[in-house]
């Protein structure tokens, strides 16, 4: 399942991901600079946002892509939750039910789309060489 591919990719590509409290860089030379960012942390999951900057002509920097993806350690597995890049916004979950902790609904065409599209990146991400500053 491509939930658990996605898992090993992301763990393959940063091996000390469960340990990150914060934030880490991971580079490659010739390539752009991958941002890892830890959202949050619950007691069965976790949130990282993945991203690339790049410098905009008027000087911002822009992140694009930037993924939001669920990791489901016990569960061995990772998902894309949202996707952004210069274009716009999609997202996979919506309108979230604070009582149950579950999203009401779910789009599956963004969730297939998404999710193919975070496996073939974190595969391009893994041939550049991509690894931890430091």
């Amino acid at each position: 399942m491509i939930y658990e591919i996605i898992y090993k990719k992301l763990y393959k590509l940063i091996p000390n991901l469960d340990d990150i409290e914060e934030a880490i860089k991971l580079k490659s030379e010739g390539f752009m600079d991958l941002n890892v960012d830890i959202l949050y942390r619950k007691r069965d999951y976790f949130v990282i946002a993945l991203s690339h900057y790049y410098k905009h002509p008027s000087g911002d920097m822009i992140p694009d892509p930037d993924m939001e993806v669920r990791i489901s350690p016990s569960m061995k597995m990772a998902e894309a939750m949202s996707y952004q890049d210069s274009y716009g916004y999609r997202q996979v979950y919506h309108d979230y039910d604070e009582d149950t902790g579950q999203y009401q609904k779910v789009a599956p065409k963004a969730k297939k789309e998404l999710n193919s599209f975070l496996n073939t990146w974190l595969s391009n991400l893994l041939m550049q060489g991509h690894s931890p500053e430091g």
